[in-house]
């Protein structure tokens, strides 16, 4: 398998990945992180596992869903914003709650690095963390991500304003 380490692979969507999907999308804990504001019901979810099969230069994503050894799923990374012209695209990753800290995080950006590098032949890669969020802004600088601005005040959470801090990273 061609994005796999020791710990984990990250695979394409598949329609048995609703139930987990369903979890991670509706965890209202990081709703803020992702503009949400409303739940997921499971037939937007089903319309949108239907369509994650399309080819990245036409949906301009991809979510790939990131498995352990046992092949459970633990977590999901996105590509998003994907601009082929310019060669960039977004990254977005997010590991369910009992198996964070423990690495898979580094290992699933790592791998999805090295496609975005010799298969997408992108020139750069970008994201956006809360202030906060400080083992995510830990993960993305341990991977070479440059922070290049932040946003003042950009996120309203339940706790009150957080800034968010742009990083990237050219490949």
């Amino acid at each position: 398998m061609f994005l796999n380490s020791d710990h984990i692979y990250l695979r394409a969507l598949e329609p048995a990945d609703l139930d987990f999907l369903y979890a991670l999308e509706n965890d209202y804990a990081v709703w803020h992180v992702g503009n949400t504001l409303t739940p997921y019901s499971r037939a937007v979810l089903e319309t949108y596992l239907e369509n994650a099969a399309l080819d990245i230069f036409t949906v301009k994503q991809l979510r790939l869903v990131i498995c352990n050894q046992v092949h459970a799923a633990i977590g999901a990374i996105d590509l998003f914003d994907f601009d082929p012209l310019h060669q960039r695209a977004g990254i977005g990753i997010m590991i369910a709650a009992a198996e964070r800290g423990n690495g898979h995080g580094a290992e699933a950006l790592r791998l999805l690095l090295n496609y975005c590098r010799q298969t997408l032949q992108l020139h750069q890669v970008y994201c956006s963390v809360t202030a906060s969020n400080l083992p995510s802004i830990q993960l993305f600088t341990k991977a070479g991500f440059q922070q290049v601005g932040v946003r003042k005040d950009w996120l309203r959470t339940p706790e009150g304003w957080d800034d968010v801090i742009e990083f990237q990273r050219l490949l």
